[in-house]
């Protein structure tokens, strides 16, 4: 068979394994087996072997466990808790203030998990319940959760952005920093939203009700204790990361290690919640290791076979030059954020797609930060969509699968405004790196 025809065999496997069920990562590693087997018989089991060891040898992928459980130690210890009702008792006087300190706290805490189950389970549990009871629209307050949440996807120390690195040969450093300001960029929007969305549609939000006697007040002080070892924690893993003072390995296990030690200074650390925080971390290093080897070994056949060539040649052949090309790359990656999850996508699109348009000169930061602000959507866009499952899983019986739906659509129009804002100004992502790099 000619290169063209197993190309497209292997694009329309992976779409029939996806509708059937099966999980993308047997889905991508049996594609490449049957493949390789048609393209080179039992040697390819050869391939398999090396992948899985180049992979396991990865020293970058370390950072993956810590920076998980780092996120597991701070959503299992319930620091967040105190955090959030300082945040609702200073914005009370304000219109939506439960939605504005929703936002906050969820940009806080993208910055100390970079994990988006952590950040919408743990502000679900706290903010979604108290919004409802209140009287907020149900489905402005499932969406503020939602892509509230998704932030930790992108705001470093994002995962995401960690197994980019080595798959795309671009620095995690320079991703970091590149990173900070599109995420602080989409925090902002989605802010401007809730205000506005206040004074248009006041009957989405309640009223602003009186202090009483038995309101619980905090002070500045308060404020300062509940906030400051997150700052402490940001500031230590990401400005070890940005100054050069550590490797994001090294910086991952200060983050780790400083997730514990704020459990322990609230008094919530306890042998419970370090077994729980192992467990979670051990079950979502283990989704994301499989999946890697079983999309590596896709890749690796399927750049064998000539697919890379394949599609270079495809997308010059359509003739839409650079920002076309763009486009249509972006495009691809929201629509396969509908039907895999944000992991497939990352492992697939960034080997193949990526080469072509670094081809027209595009900065390979750019187009890394682009793709990672759409793949965000990937969280909200159904079918398949996490953050939406998480938040059925812990809303209120009230609450339908449709106002989640309902509720979700105005926050990705949201995220490709800002989308679009990183592609018509290019230094929200490349200004922090630049200036960095010049120091």
């Amino acid at each position: 068979m000619t290169p063209e025809v197993l190309t497209i065999l292997m694009f329309v496997g992976v779409l029939a394994g996806v509708f059937l069920g099966f999980p993308i990562a047997f889905t991508l590693a049996g594609l490449g087996v049957i493949f390789g087997l048609v393209g080179w018989g039992t040697s390819i089991f050869n391939l398999l072997g090396a992948t899985a060891f180049g992979l396991m040898s990865t020293y970058t992928y370390a950072a993956i466990p810590l920076f998980v459980f780092m996120g597991c130690m701070l959503e299992t210890s319930g620091i967040a808790d105190k955090a959030f009702d300082i945040l609702n008792y200073w914005t009370r006087k304000v219109k939506g203030g439960i939605a504005i300190a929703s936002i906050i706290l969820c940009t806080i805490f993208a910055a100390c998990t970079g994990i988006v189950g952590a950040s919408v389970t743990t502000m679900g549990l706290l903010a979604l319940p108290a919004m409802i009871k209140r009287g907020y629209h149900k489905g402005l307050a499932c969406g503020v959760i939602g892509a509230g949440g998704c932030l930790g996807i992108l705001i470093p120390p994002s995962n995401m952005l960690v197994l980019y690195g080595p798959i795309a040969n671009v620095s995690i450093v320079s991703l970091f920093s590149a990173a900070i300001l599109p995420g602080l960029l989409l925090a902002g929007i989605y802010l401007v939203y809730v205000i506005l969305t206040s004074r248009i549609k006041p009957l989405w939000y309640p009223p602003i009700l009186p202090d009483t006697d038995d309101t619980e007040r905090f002070t500045l002080l308060d404020g300062a204790k509940a906030f400051v070892p997150f700052i402490i924690l940001i500031l230590a893993v990401l400005g070890a990361i940005l100054f050069g003072l550590a490797a994001p390995t090294e910086a991952a296990a200060l983050g780790a290690f400083g997730s514990i030690l704020i459990a322990y200074a609230s008094k919530r650390l306890t042998l419970a919640k370090i077994k729980a925080a192992a467990l979670s971390t051990l079950q979502i290093t283990s989704m994301v290791i499989f999946i890697a080897l079983g999309a590596n070994l896709f890749t690796s056949v399927f750049f064998l076979i000539g697919g890379g060539t394949v599609v270079a040649n495809f997308m010059e052949s359509l003739g839409l030059g650079a920002v076309g090309s763009l486009i249509l790359v972006l495009l691809i990656v929201f629509l396969l954020g509908m039907l895999i999850d944000w992991l497939g996508i990352l492992l697939i699109v960034v080997p193949i797609f990526t080469p072509v348009l670094y081809s027209f000169g595009f900065d390979p930061i750019w187009i890394a930060l682009l793709i990672v602000v759409v793949m965000q959507t990937s969280f909200l866009t159904p079918p398949f969509a996490y953050a939406l499952f998480y938040i059925k899983a812990i809303a209120p019986p009230e609450v339908t699968l449709g106002d989640i739906y309902r509720g979700v659509i105005p926050f990705i129009c949201l995220q490709l405004i800002g989308l679009v804002l990183c592609i018509a100004f290019p230094n929200i992502i490349l200004w922090l790196p630049n200036l960095l790099a010049s120091l």
